[in-house]
């Protein structure tokens, strides 16, 4: 077993910069691995060692800790539009606005800066229409699942949210041709029994509310899960192709537009209707700076690992609801939340157990090659970004050695 783990310390890599400044480290081969040996108990052992360290490299640990942290965001959204909802205010396309807009005034003028005015004018009109088709779901999205929980009871929520994890695997093998392995789909239902006991947690516990329209609400959950499974992978697919800044500048510019046209429409009356309160003001921001960590971390996760995983780290942002409701709705703790907590985590482990988050999909973010300069320095080369680590796939290597 230690030549095993020589063999990977002697694996020679290069690196490479994108034209954000990722430093992509790319491996001459996808090193798999160490195999679980069971010809004797210490053998096993042994090699089941290996096999753990090698799963945890910084990269995945990255990937765990970014995961949580998005579940967190997400736990701050959920809280904060509950709180806006018993506040009376139920707008639920203009809550998504504030979002948008400071997406676009964050990412677009760096856009430009790096395009110039008409390299970014280029990309609109040659690739406008990819992100102008990826805001409009993402609105819709948020649009529908904000209506699902004014519907619906939180059981309902829990359970039809988890939809967007296999749209999300489907359409990641349609844009990547992504390959799971069956320790990848294990990963998953050790992942979906926690969520299971967190529903059972739930019940126990009498954490919820009633439903108003049941069905109405679970529709409306229904096709935001799937609208939010597609926007992931679609993401997943533009940003290992394209520099973050154009992507979430774009999701941010079609998506103040689509926003602004729907509410301005369906919401201007109550607009004038809704309170507008230094409390209500607070819990939109709020929510708008949860949101905007989240539209820019996960992105970065979609590198470093997948959408696919991403919507598996979710799966505990109920836990984080538990404490948060500690303090807010005084919550009494429950056994189970934490046992849920821990299975989801092994599950998230279990996820890469086999495969590596380097083989999720192939990492090459450029600018557009119609893009003639790149203004603050040349496109394949930056300086400020951290380092993503990549492995091409098996036979890729071979192709570029042609």
């Amino acid at each position: 077993m230690s030549n095993i783990n020589n063999d990977m310390d002697r694996d020679q890599k290069k690196s490479i910069h994108d034209d954000e400044g990722y430093v992509i480290e790319a491996a001459a081969q996808p090193t798999p691995r160490p195999p679980i040996v069971y010809s004797s108990p210490k053998e096993f052992t042994t090699s089941l060692v290996a096999r753990g360290k090698s799963v945890c490299t910084r990269n995945f640990a990255l990937s765990l800790l970014a995961g949580q942290v998005l579940s967190l965001c997400i736990t701050c959204t959920n809280v904060t539009t509950t709180e806006l909802i018993n506040r009376g205010w139920t707008l639920s396309t203009t809550q998504g606005f504030f979002l948008y807009f400071s997406l676009f005034i964050i990412y677009t003028p760096y856009t430009i800066y790096r395009y110039g005015w008409k390299g970014w004018g280029k990309m609109i009109f040659r690739d406008g229409w990819k992100y102008f088709i990826l805001a409009a779901c993402d609105v819709e999205a948020n649009f529908l699942v904000i209506k699902a929980y004014q519907y619906t009871d939180l059981l309902s929520c829990m359970l039809l949210d988890a939809w967007a994890i296999p749209v999300c695997m489907f359409f990641c093998w349609v844009y990547m041709r992504t390959k799971y392995h069956w320790t990848q789909l294990f990963g998953i239902l050790v992942c979906i029994g926690g969520l299971g006991l967190l529903v059972g947690a739930d019940q126990l516990t009498q954490k919820g509310w009633v439903a108003l329209d049941r069905a109405k609400g679970d529709g409306f959950m229904i096709a935001g899960a799937t609208l939010y499974g597609f926007t992931n992978a679609t993401e997943e697919f533009l940003v290992r192709k394209r520099p973050l800044y154009e992507v979430i500048g774009q999701l941010g510019m079609w998506g103040f537009l689509i926003n602004g046209i729907q509410s301005s429409a369906l919401e201007y009356k109550a607009m004038t209707e809704v309170p507008w309160d230094a409390s209500i003001i607070g819990l939109l921001m709020a929510f708008t700076i949860a949101l905007v960590i989240l539209y820019t971390l996960a992105p970065i996760l979609y590198r470093m690992a997948s959408s696919a995983y991403f919507n598996l780290s979710l799966l505990t942002s109920d836990f984080y609801g538990l404490l948060f409701g500690l303090f807010l709705y005084h919550y009494r703790p429950y056994w189970l939340y934490f046992v849920s907590f821990v299975v989801t985590i092994a599950g998230l482990i279990v996820y890469f157990w086999h495969s590596m988050p380097e083989e999720q999909g192939i990492l090459d973010p450029k600018a557009p090659s119609y893009v003639d300069k790149i203004w603050g320095g040349p496109a394949s080369v930056d300086e400020e970004q951290p380092t993503v680590p990549t492995l091409p796939r098996v036979g890729q290597e071979n192709e570029a050695t042609k």
